[in-house]
């Protein structure tokens, strides 16, 4: 399997760490939108929200708990977005389920 995420998970490849724990490893995304752009990653190889099973979802819960606690280490208290890309026609291009935080900028509707 050929999983960029899953090279990073392995300490194959580098990354600017935010958070990480058994489960979850949070980074920031190499070719940021926002001022702050980060990654949340399950650490076990999940394609994508579609293709989860029953038992993954909880890694989804740690997910966004995760992303709860980073927001509040970083100071994000004027919001952020939160978005997952599922699948090839929802722009996903990473084939590893993730989830992408952007903040501190004005965010519009719709994303485009």
């Amino acid at each position: 399997m050929d999983c960029v995420f899953c090279e990073i998970v392995k300490g194959n490849l580098n990354c600017k760490k935010i958070y990480e724990d058994d489960d979850v490893l949070a980074f920031y995304d190499l070719e940021p939108v926002a001022p702050v752009h980060f990654l949340v990653i399950p650490k076990k190889h999940i394609e994508s929200l579609s293709k989860a099973e029953e038992s993954d979802f909880l890694v989804v819960s740690k997910i966004f708990s995760s992303i709860k606690k980073i927001a509040e280490k970083l100071g994000l208290s004027n919001g952020f977005r939160v978005v997952n890309n599922c699948g090839e026609d929802g722009g996903q291009t990473v084939m590893h389920m993730h989830f992408h935080v952007l903040a501190e900028r004005k965010m519009s509707w719709p994303p485009g």
